[in-house]
């Protein structure tokens, strides 16, 4: 378990207490810079599934009139990828890159469609969304170029055209998911770049977090579901390392509901898992910087945390026949 200072040092754009103007928002993004190409990394990978799964265009992010928009801008195919499945089959949801940094999210999903989806397909509808922030992938970010969360704004308030764009696709598939796997991490540059820039954009006072070293999960604190989350855990223990409590007895400042589990109010605050009343919703949270787990650890958590998930739920509804 990493320990930092509670106070992390001011962040060097805007005026402490004063939340961000759209002067100081266009200086934040003039700053950022695209590290690689999501029509390289990903489109790729999604275009080599196209004879085994069907490839649906939900949506279009147009971000071309950006400041620095030569090098910065760009226009993002948003896809699905949906298992040939019988209509009558549950559906299950699995979300990569809603935080576009958090790189094993994105190749998690894809490395699950391109290993194990198939052995899923005759038990569930399968909709697995690996990249829903192809922005934020590219610049390696949290936020969209409009410094907003999509992971906040999956609620009825939310802008960011990411979330709102996926939520409005699925809601418009007319079926209620049994179960989202919403794929993230957990990383040092939470600490020492995330949080004190979400601080200095809302005019609040930074407290960094205790950054947990190994893998644990945020479950729905509306609608628990622990069993579920067990079998996850359970699934990820065979890859890497699970994160122990704080000496508080808290992952990132909140108690935990079970070892390797604590649960927030999803649909409250506008979380992927919250955008749809499937009963099991679960977020992963990989440490990618730990010295124990290596990147292709990282990936492979997060296919072991989707199937989990569904050995969990094919093995209750066999039981439930």
């Amino acid at each position: 378990m990493n320990t930092p200072p509670l106070d992390s040092k001011p962040y060097d754009i805007g005026t402490a207490g004063s939340p961000w103007s759209d002067a100081e928002k266009s200086q934040w993004l003039a700053r950022q810079k695209k590290h690689r190409l999501h029509a390289q990394d990903v489109l790729p990978r999604i275009d080599a599934l196209r004879d085994r799964f069907d490839v649906i265009e939900y949506g279009q992010l147009d971000y071309l009139e950006i400041a620095n928009a030569a090098t910065l801008g760009g226009h993002y195919p948003l896809l699905a990828v949906r298992s040939r499945s019988a209509s009558q089959l549950p559906l299950v949801i699995v979300t990569g890159g809603v935080h576009g940094y958090e790189t094993s999210g994105v190749l998690g999903a894809l490395t699950f469609l391109e290993t194990e989806a198939q052995f899923y397909a005759d038990h569930f509808q399968l909709l697995v969304i690996p990249c829903v922030s192809p922005w934020g992938y590219e610049t390696i970010n949290r936020w969209n170029p409009n410094a907003i969360d999509p992971n906040r704004s999956f609620g009825a308030k939310g802008v960011a055209a990411e979330a709102q764009l996926l939520k409005k696709f699925v809601t418009g598939l007319g079926i209620e998911p049994l179960a989202h796997i919403d794929l993230h991490e957990t990383t040092d540059t939470d600490n020492s770049e995330f949080r004190p820039a979400l601080a200095a954009r809302d005019g609040v006072t930074n407290k960094n977090w205790n950054i947990p070293d190994g893998f644990y999960l945020v479950d729905c604190s509306a609608r628990p579901q622990p069993d579920f989350q067990r079998a996850i855990l359970d699934s990820v223990a065979q890859v890497t390392h699970i994160a122990d409590a704080d000496a508080d007895g808290k992952l990132i400042g909140t108690p935990l509901s079970q070892p390797g589990t604590i649960e927030y109010p999803t649909q409250k605050i506008g979380l992927c898992t919250g955008m749809t009343k499937a009963p099991y919703t679960s977020t992963t949270e990989v440490y990618p910087d730990s010295p124990k787990a290596t990147p292709a650890q990282c990936t492979q958590a997060q296919v072991a945390a989707i199937t989990g998930g569904l050995n969990y739920l094919r093995n209750l509804r066999s039981q439930a026949r």
